[in-house]
């Protein structure tokens, strides 16, 4: 296992605000999932995000990793980009299993974490490594369709076709061995166990018409960590930010008032 290389992006506010770092989904750049959730935001954070390898602004890999490696690395990442303050915490699905690895190995880290569309474990490990197999021998747009389809709650792509359209773009251009190693850490991702360590503040998000990750998970971690709370956001599937970006914008604002109070 190695500790993969993750390249940071500023996506918006100015230095002296409260850091808000940001994670992507599987096959989507953190630029495509958050751009349009950041002027929504009002100047409340310095929004800086990060890729995963093989996606966006990240170099490919070859090598394979875990997701305490992933966080690792993204650790890294931000604190050469913004130092090693305190910071405020949103992820999506892998993202937020990225997330829930930083709480655990480091408690001091982060100030409160925004939980999107995400589990203590997410799926089943022999459908991750399929996947995977797939990707490889077929590439990312062999997948395309299948993640379309469960990305979005039904009928947002009639009305936000441009939108779902970067969002598949995204994935037909991730680098398929990055993808398959993502998945593989996916497969052997499992903290249930370790839920009743976390100390930090977390709001965990749930789209009401989330198959991958249905609200159920998300109301385990908020009911098994130690300062937890659920929202669930009814009209959403996988994609929060992009689906609906100012109920997205208004959760993170609200969790830094009630972290700041």
């Amino acid at each position: 296992m190695t500790i993969p290389v993750v390249t940071m992006t500023h996506l918006g506010g100015t230095d002296g605000l409260p850091v808000l770092l940001v994670g992507p989904s599987l096959g989507i750049s953190v630029t495509t999932l958050w751009g349009d959730v950041v002027p929504a935001l009002d100047g409340t954070y310095h929004v800086v995000g990060w890729d995963l390898p093989g996606h966006g602004a990240s170099r490919p890999t070859t090598s394979a990793f875990s997701m305490e490696d992933l966080a690792r690395g993204v650790l890294g990442a931000v604190n050469i980009a913004v130092g090693a303050a305190p910071l405020y915490y949103a992820g999506v699905s892998v993202a937020g299993a990225v997330g829930l690895q930083l709480l655990l190995d480091h408690p001091g880290r982060v100030r409160a974490a925004a939980l999107v569309c995400t589990g203590a474990q997410i799926g089943e490990p022999a459908g991750w490594l399929e996947r995977a197999q797939q990707v490889r021998a077929q590439g990312t747009a062999a997948v395309a369709k299948q993640s379309e389809e469960r990305w979005f709650a039904p009928g947002f792509t009639d009305g936000n076709r441009q939108a779902a359209r970067r969002c598949v773009d995204d994935l037909s251009g991730t680098d398929p061995e990055s993808y398959a190693q993502v998945c593989g850490a996916l497969a052997e991702f499992d903290v249930r166990a370790r839920l009743p360590q976390i100390v930090t503040p977390v709001v965990a998000v749930a789209g009401g018409h989330d198959v991958a990750t249905p609200p159920a998970s998300l109301r385990l971690i908020a009911a098994n960590v130690q300062h937890g709370s659920y929202l669930e956001i009814p009209s959403c599937g996988h994609l929060p930010p992009v689906e609906d970006p100012r109920a997205m914008a208004q959760t993170l604002t609200d969790m830094w008032n009630g972290e700041s109070r």
